[in-house]
């Protein structure tokens, strides 16, 4: 798949931003007043502006106000609805504990959850294409969580919480990756089934389509080679795991857990647009790159 930029910000930013909200509504840190407002402020911020990045994909992003009437079938509607809840009941939760040094705890619990439901949901769009064997596996929303609940734990400060969280997030993207690299073979999806002509012989493509690109080349058949591929990963689980899991067995300062912070970013958007980049669409059989 291409990895439009927009897209890696908005599943990187809102990921940690509703990570943060989770943390904050079961009242890790326990902070009220100005403190609490510094914290909900960076977790809006890369929530709701996470979500907004997302809006630049589609070709009319004025027409994003119609997801919210599909929830019944469509993920993304699900998903715009539960940020909608969170984002209200932490906006409520924090008002409580910003203004009136109040925890209102019922608030905080809904919104956490709301805040998990949106990262699952989130996940569920890309985990339910068939078409993309890579994605299309219980692991993906394991990935998201996972991810989302570590980069919380580090933007709340719970140094124990996120040193564990990080081992998880990290193990679960090499079970992904190695899981992925083998989903497209196993699903059994090749020239033959997809032209349903398997039982005449075997069956190769004569020609391309046609000789100039097109809408289905540009989104969903990009290649990236496996020597390039295997040097990102490396880079994205050493920037998102191992060097912030370095960093937060050091004695503990304002300036280590910036710098932790900062890696585990970068690399949750390698990884991420490893995520889109490596996702091989069964469409590209037509085409002679799968």
């Amino acid at each position: 798949m291409h990895p439009a930029p927009s897209v890696i910000f908005f599943t990187t930013f809102s990921g940690l931003g509703f990570g943060l909200l989770f943390f904050l509504g079961l009242g890790f840190p326990a902070v009220t007043g100005w403190t609490a407002f510094a914290f909900f402020a960076i977790a809006y911020v890369m929530a709701v502006g996470g979500l907004m990045a997302s809006t630049f994909h589609l070709g009319r992003p004025e027409r994003a106000i119609k997801a919210f009437t599909q929830w019944r079938s469509s993920w993304l509607s699900r998903e715009a609805w539960c940020a909608v809840g969170a984002l209200m009941l932490m906006g409520l939760y924090g008002l409580g504990l910003v203004f009136f040094d109040s925890r209102w705890t019922a608030f905080g619990i809904l919104g956490a959850g709301l805040s998990m439901a949106t990262v699952f949901t989130t996940s569920m769009i890309y985990t339910q294409l068939k078409t993309i064997p890579r994605w299309n596996m219980k692991l993906t929303p394991l990935k998201f969580m996972s991810l989302s609940l570590a980069g919380g734990a580090l933007l709340a400060g719970q140094v124990d919480a996120a040193l564990v969280l990080l081992v998880i997030a990290g193990l679960v993207q090499l079970y992904a990756w190695v899981e992925g690299d083998k989903a497209f073979a196993g699903s059994g999806t090749d020239m033959a089934s997809a032209t349903g002509l398997g039982g005449i012989g075997k069956v190769r493509a004569f020609e391309p389509p046609h000789t100039g690109t097109n809408y289905l080349l540009c989104e969903f058949v990009h290649v990236i080679g496996r020597k390039h591929s295997q040097k990102l990963r490396v880079i994205a689980l050493g920037l998102m795991t191992i060097v912030p899991i370095i960093l937060l067995a050091l004695p503990f300062s304002h300036i280590v857990g910036v710098l932790a912070i900062a890696s585990h970013i970068a690399g949750v958007l390698t990884a991420r647009w490893l995520f889109f980049a490596e996702a091989e669409h069964v469409v590209g059989l037509y085409y002679g790159k799968r």
